[in-house]
């Protein structure tokens, strides 16, 4: 029954409305869409603002409160690659670089599957803690590298053709490892003086331009709803079953490591979500082998839809479970 309230809450929120709006549009040949860059200015406020916003709260944090969450976060963004490479190459028999190439967009998170998780618990009234935006930044490239790591290992083709100068600086000047680590830090420095500045533009307005993203972001998934028949029915079962397990993982790393449930679960949102903004920038360089139908159908068309769908509530209502409420 909580799983069913939770549901139908997060199918009413404005953003989660937004994107089916999205993929209707594109299903029906609708003539909608966005003005060429505002997907890119959008994608630049949404991770900024999720940057500053993390650093005042980490302002305030004491390293005490602070460290098993980062370790946790490190802990999963490491095993969380190396268990989906040998999954999809040894059950699903993909080939090495593919493999690679969907463990690096698993591994790695999702900055706007992490901000519906912020809005989907303040809709319900249910706190987080304030530095869960460090745990996005935290857990965004490492499992890219490994992934790469992985596959340069087990690859006597690719420990001669991966350029580690290409991709780590993809990996760390890419918009989203700087908008976010360059926010974090700012907000850091500039505290609740610097927050009183910025909120104007960065904390009221956020919700809606989320939900313009969203709106962007279902025109883009219902372009790649064709190519759910070339996934096939491992790949479609891998982006669902997959971060259900991640996210459950989470939970519990997530409750050891002493967070409040609405901490816990944002943890385990992050930890099933899958990257499509920066980890294909990154795999695009390092793996061009790699089929992009195959890495964006299934974190855009298959993981990212469930987790904004049911993902987040049934997360939730686990996590209640774990926390007794």
């Amino acid at each position: 029954m909580e799983i069913l309230n939770s549901l139908i809450a997060n199918l009413q929120t404005p953003m989660f409305l937004a994107f089916l709006l999205g993929i209707f549009a594109t299903l029906i040949k609708s003539d909608l869409k966005f003005p060429d860059g505002m997907y890119t200015g959008l994608t630049i406020y949404l991770l900024f603002a999720i940057g500053l916003k993390g650093g005042v709260k980490l302002n305030s944090t004491s390293i005490e409160e602070f460290y098993k969450p980062a370790i946790v976060a490190l802990i999963l963004c490491i095993s969380i690659p190396i268990i989906a490479y040998f999954l999809l190459t040894k059950i699903g028999k993909y080939d090495k670089a593919n493999s690679a190439a969907l463990a690096a967009h698993y591994g790695s998170v999702s900055a706007v599957t992490f901000s519906e998780a912020l809005a989907f618990l303040e809709s319900l009234h249910i706190p987080y803690e304030g530095y869960m935006p460090s745990m996005l930044a935290i857990m965004e490239i490492p499992a890219i590298i490994v992934a790469l790591f992985l596959l340069k290992t087990n690859s006597s083709q690719e420990k001669e053709n991966l350029s580690w100068k290409k991709v780590t600086h993809e990996l760390f000047t890419g918009k989203g490892t700087l908008l976010l680590i360059g926010g974090l830090i700012i907000g850091i420095l500039s505290g609740k003086k610097g927050h009183e500045q910025f909120a104007p533009l960065f904390e009221v307005p956020f919700r809606g331009m989320l939900i313009l993203f969203l709106l962007e972001v279902g025109i883009v998934t219902g372009r790649r709803l064709s190519d759910l028949k070339q996934a096939g029915v491992f790949l479609i079962g891998f982006g669902i079953l997959f971060p259900i397990c991640n996210a459950m993982f989470g939970l519990i790393l997530g409750k050891y490591a002493g967070l409040s449930m609405g901490g816990a679960t944002i943890l385990a949102t992050l930890s099933a979500s899958a990257s499509y903004i920066a980890a294909p920038a990154a795999i695009r360089i390092a793996i061009p082998e790699a089929s992009p139908a195959l890495y964006l159908t299934s974190s855009l068309a298959i993981t990212f839809p469930f987790n904004l769908s049911i993902g987040l509530p049934l997360y939730l209502s686990v996590s209640q479970y774990l926390y007794g409420v």
